[in-house]
């Protein structure tokens, strides 16, 4: 039976991957920081180590056959930058991969992430890749689109009566719902050397993101548009007076909201299902 070892397995998606690699029968392992925080998830094996602790990490991938890591900061409030998660904490992990025999390593980056290197969030992200492919390993880099989860803030905004949209909210996504992209991870598992990009199975404007929060809280849809002027006074507002932390997130959110973000699609999970499930 083959072994896999999940790191951050308590996330949104490492959750959704436990689940899955359960399903099909594989040998889970869950590397986390907090047990707890597992709430009674069926693994065949619990790991507690810090990934940012190279030494918590001696001897966790003997016998393991891949690594699927999703590993990010995005929840952090560690005093920890984006080199040090994203980039040094995956580094760490691929580092005693290597030293125990893995076979493959999964890394969960972003869909275009290439383009949007100039980011801080992504920058961290992409230098891991670097490092991985030239690792000598074989490797699945996985690029998804954004989650589900990611989508709860429109449904927020539109709690409070109001959905804020720059410029026209035409932008096209197809974010992805975590079950989804689990499912399409694992089945994939046996892939090598490879970038993958996947999104969910709908093409919908930020318009229409916004018309389905509403519907899901039978509102009638109130949608203000920003011009695209102001993002950019944000942005360097931001810069100033914020941490890493908060401008990070902020700056990718600010970014993607102003491009067309469209992955393969894939999955079944609706986003207005998503959301009607959200108000329940």
């Amino acid at each position: 039976m083959e072994r896999i070892l999940v790191a951050g397995a308590t996330g949104y998606l490492g959750t959704y991957l436990l689940l899955e690699l359960r399903k099909r029968g594989y040998y889970t392992i869950a590397l986390t920081r907090n047990v707890k925080k597992l709430n009674g998830t069926l693994v065949d094996k619990v790991i507690v180590a810090e990934v940012t602790e190279p030494k918590t990490l001696e001897n966790i991938c003997n016998e393991v056959d891949c690594v699927i890591s999703t590993i990010g900061i995005t929840k952090q409030k560690d005093g920890l930058t984006y080199m040090d998660v994203d980039y040094q904490a995956n580094s760490n992990l691929l580092k005693e991969a290597l030293r125990s025999g893995v076979k493959t390593f999964v890394y969960v980056s972003v869909l275009n992430g290439p383009n949007l290197r100039d980011l801080k969030m992504i920058a961290a992200k992409e230098r891991f890749v670097d490092e991985l492919k030239s690792s000598g390993m074989d490797y699945i880099i996985i690029r998804p689109n954004g989650f589900f989860s990611d989508m709860t803030e429109v449904l927020n905004m539109s709690r409070k009566g109001r959905v804020y949209l720059f410029g026209n909210g035409k932008y096209i996504s197809n974010p992805i719902h975590g079950a989804d992209l689990a499912e399409f991870m694992v089945k994939n598992l046996h892939r090598r050397n490879m970038e993958l990009e996947v999104g969910g199975p709908e093409l919908l404007s930020q318009e229409k993101i916004a018309e389905a929060a509403f519907s899901a809280l039978f509102k009638k849809a109130k949608i203000v548009h920003i011009p695209l002027w102001i993002r950019d006074f944000l942005l360097r507002l931001i810069h100033l007076f914020s941490g890493q932390k908060t401008y990070g997130p902020i700056e990718f959110f600010l970014t993607v909201m102003t491009m067309d973000m469209i992955a393969p699609t894939y999955g079944s999970y609706r986003l207005q299902d998503y959301y009607n499930d959200m108000i329940l």
